[in-house]
């Protein structure tokens, strides 16, 4: 009677997968990609973006198989690539947020009276104004912080992605994320405190 030959491990299958093997790579996948799923899952709290990050956690490790040391398990690897897209994605929620909360305006979900109609217009008109104030601000940003914000921020790129796209380090771009939060705030403020300070005055313009 044959025996049955015996799985293959984690370690030579990540060593064909290096060497270009799709199927030793899909196998890898395969038996590991519940437990990534979990993790991430639980990370995000949300199980449609939770699929998209599994995907691209598995492309990124495709993609830096060169740089996979053997002398580690591969599970550990790749949930290390995981978490750090758990958190590139946790960050970016986090900006967006921010920046939806700057110029957000609710839509009324019944028939309005004129008088709402007149406060839902001139809502909108602040809305639009707190817009061009926030294109305004980051067009003024020095590139060192203006161009990793609108990479990872408006493109969605991860912060690896964006860092090698720059030509840095992962680390950098995270202090240069936060830079730009700092400097847009700055620039923000600035811009609030001088549009109220217009409209005071011209509001005693025409008060006299």
């Amino acid at each position: 009677m044959t025996l049955p030959a015996p799985a293959p491990t984690d370690d030579s299958l990540a060593a064909r997968a290096q060497q270009g093997d799709h199927q030793a790579f899909d196998m890898l996948i395969g038996r590991h990609k519940e437990f990534l799923y979990r993790l991430v899952r639980r990370y995000i709290g949300n199980s449609d973006d939770a699929y998209d990050l599994l995907q691209e956690t598995f492309i990124a490790a495709w993609e830096n198989l060169h740089r996979y040391d053997p002398q580690r398990s591969f599970i550990a690897w790749a949930r290390t690539i995981a978490l750090n897209k758990c958190r590139d994605f946790s960050r970016r929620r986090r900006f967006r947020r921010w920046i939806k909360q700057l110029v957000a305006v609710e839509p009324p979900s019944e028939p309005v009276s004129p008088e709402t109609a007149a406060d839902l217009a001139e809502a909108e008109f602040e809305k639009n104004d707190r817009l061009r104030r926030l294109d305004e601000a980051i067009a003024v940003l020095p590139a060192l912080y203006k161009e990793p914000l609108l990479l990872t921020i408006i493109s969605g790129l991860s912060q690896q992605a964006t860092a090698a796209a720059l030509k840095t380090t992962p680390k950098a771009i995270e202090m240069r994320l936060r830079r730009a939060r700092q400097q847009l705030s700055s620039l923000l403020d600035s811009s609030l405190k001088s549009h109220a300070g217009s409209a005071t005055s011209k509001k005693k313009r025409f008060t006299r």
